[in-house]
């Protein structure tokens, strides 16, 4: 039996680079300060697909949520193995909390419709909540695994999965449709494919063709952008390169349960935390030691 598979996967800042312009003074974080990458457990998340495919058959479809540029990691999932992707961009869903994610991309797997597995990483690096999959789940109305490792068997229409749960692990029996968060160390994601980059890096949205355009024709007329705009689309198409591009609408979201409007988090304050300790003070490694490393942080509020 076959199994056909959404991935759901995510653009993010890299946290590793987070400097003081990191944060705008809403609360809300500076994308354009970070670089952008593919979210690590995601990645994870895709090979989990991938490799059910590999063993019994069937699709992967990999959807994102966000700008333009997260067309970046919908052509790096066609790069290691993906078979369809789905960029889901719209103003209206801007300041999106998890809650409001959590239902846009619920609507979007609705509109896909057929689906046996939907796929996320545990958790995002820029929100670290690990939400979105879970709440996903209840509006789906379908059974969720949360802290995936590896199938313990696939068969027909049921499930035995087991899941780590921090001090040890269980074995789940769960019937399809299921949504599962895979963690890191569930498995090491392969890289792209070179045959695969070199069809792929020529995939592009249609806003990306517009933009693309304007670039390369800046002192063409209107209809002479128009034109080229509609040759190279058609192109796309007929090699099954043009990436699919849904908004709001196209998905029948409901604009009350979107973007801030939608999102009852709140951003309450926002504290830089400075450091301006200089130097260090050594602990010897004996237990007079060891108590005066205890009575300093007590005397902190380090602990007490």
């Amino acid at each position: 039996m076959s199994y056909d598979s959404i991935v759901c996967v995510k653009q993010v800042p890299d946290t590793a680079n987070v400097t003081g312009d990191a944060m705008k003074d809403d609360g809300t974080v500076n994308r354009a300060a970070l670089p952008a990458i593919f979210n690590p457990e995601d990645l994870n998340a895709l090979e989990a697909a991938l490799a059910v495919r590999e063993q019994h058959g069937g699709t992967v479809t990999a959807i994102t949520m966000g700008p333009l540029g997260a067309c970046e990691v919908l052509r790096a999932c066609l790069y290691r193995g993906a078979d369809r992707a789905v960029l889901l961009t719209d103003r209206r869903a801007a300041g999106s909390d998890t809650l409001a994610t959590s239902y846009i991309l619920s609507q979007a797997i609705k509109k896909i419709g057929k689906y046996d597995f939907v796929f996320c990483g545990r958790q995002a690096i820029d929100g670290d909540t690990a939400q979105v999959g879970p709440q996903m789940a209840e509006k789906l109305g379908i059974a969720q695994v949360t802290y995936f490792e590896r199938f313990v068997d696939l068969s027909g229409r049921t499930a035995r999965i087991r899941r780590n749960v921090g001090n040890g692990w269980e074995v789940l029996e769960v019937r399809t449709p299921m949504l599962i968060t895979v963690l890191d160390t569930a498995n090491e994601a392969r890289p792209a494919a070179a045959r695969r980059v070199m069809r792929y890096k020529r995939a592009r949205a249609a806003d990306e063709v517009i933009k693309d355009v304007a670039t390369a024709m800046p002192d063409a007329s209107d209809a002479e952008k128009e034109a080229e705009q509609a040759r190279r689309l058609e192109a796309l198409k007929i090699n099954a390169l043009l990436l699919e591009k849904w908004d709001l609408d196209d998905i029948d979201a409901d604009l009350m349960w979107c973007g801030v409007s939608g999102s009852p988090t709140k951003v309450h304050r926002i504290q830089s935390i400075v450091l301006t300790k200089e130097g260090y003070t050594e602990i010897p490694p004996t237990e007079d030691g060891v108590k005066q490393l205890v009575h300093e942080l007590i005397v902190d509020h380090t602990l007490g």
